[in-house]
């Protein structure tokens, strides 16, 4: 293997393998790290993590940055919560979560298509809206208590025997791949992405191709919402804040691997799976926590640093 193969071959799988060392370390030496229950535990971690972060990615990849979808999701899990404590289907409930989040991503493509506001702003606006909406439908407290039990098996069942959770993961990332992949609209989204003035010249309605991005995105969030809402049997008007940072920490890592320097399925997936691993394994090896929020800004900015600029790029194109 000659010196520029090798080199093409470690930027794309050497984000994997270290992923993979940091496995066996923990394996080694975390505490009940390989445990059936600790590693059910991870995986729904990184599930709410991993759809949105590939919510995110799908924004990305249009140009535009989405710092909304936390909000968002903290929205659609407390509508979610309000339709089934209001005695509504469990069907009603989780049109109306992702009803409701594709809605904000519409919001944030027409703020930044027809108003031409840069995404970084038009989203931070939607995400204090969706913020304080939250926390009005509430009124500050959680919706807990009894749960509709089909609405719970959603997070909580098993299909073809695996835990619900991990099959709907795999289904909203074979949908994405399938969608970038194999359809004419992927195909726009990601040359749009790669040069917007190229794309528009070539034909392509670039407007609506970011707001697809950007729907999409909220969608996602929607997504998430119903997903952690059934899972945790509750919904609370800040239920995804925390998520924030580290989704988009996936997103970032994902972008060092498989396709380097550009948001992809894979990389976020296996980007979330490394970020849920080594907050697990920190935590079970006693580490403080706020040890993992400095490891979380070190991968963050390594992440970009290894990929590219495309940050810079989104936040304030138009």
């Amino acid at each position: 293997m000659s010196t520029v193969t090798f080199h093409a071959w470690l930027s794309r799988y050497g984000t994997c393998i270290a992923g993979l060392a940091l496995f066996v370390f923990f394996a080694l030496w975390a505490p009940n790290f390989l445990s059936v229950l600790n590693l059910s535990n991870i995986v729904k971690q990184i599930s709410f993590m991993a759809v949105l972060g590939l919510g995110f990615s799908l924004a990305l990849l249009v140009s535009e940055l989405d710092l909304s979808f936390a909000n968002v999701c903290s929205l659609c899990a407390v509508c979610v919560g309000w339709f089934i404590h209001g005695g509504h289907a469990p069907e009603t409930a989780v049109a109306a979560g992702l009803a409701v989040g594709l809605g904000a991503g519409v919001l944030n493509g027409l703020l930044v298509t027809m108003l031409r506001i840069p995404s970084l702003i038009a989203t931070l606006a939607t995400a204090s809206v969706a913020n304080g909406l939250s926390f009005m439908v509430t009124e500050g407290v959680a919706f807990v208590g009894q749960w509709d039990s089909r609405f719970l098996w959603i997070g909580r069942g098993t299909l073809f025997g695996m835990p619900s959770l991990i099959f709907w993961l795999l289904v909203v990332n074979i949908l994405a791949w399938f969608l970038l992949k194999q359809t004419r609209l992927g195909f726009r989204m990601l040359a749009v992405g790669e040069a917007t003035e190229a794309a528009r010249l070539a034909g392509v309605n670039v407007r609506a191709i970011k707001i697809i991005g950007l729907a999409l995105s909220g969608l996602a969030a929607g997504i998430t919402a119903v997903l952690m809402t059934s899972s945790l049997a509750s919904a609370a008007p800040n239920s995804a804040a925390d998520l924030m940072l580290t989704a988009i920490a996936a997103v970032l890592l994902g972008m060092t691997m498989f396709e380097p320097g550009r948001a992809n399925v894979m990389g976020t997936l296996v980007g979330a799976m490394i970020i849920g691993m080594l907050g697990n394994g920190l935590v079970l090896m006693g580490v403080e926590y706020y040890f993992q929020d400095i490891l979380l800004g070190v991968i963050i900015v390594v992440s970009v640093a290894l990929s590219s600029s495309v940050l810079k790029k989104a936040a304030f194109s138009i």
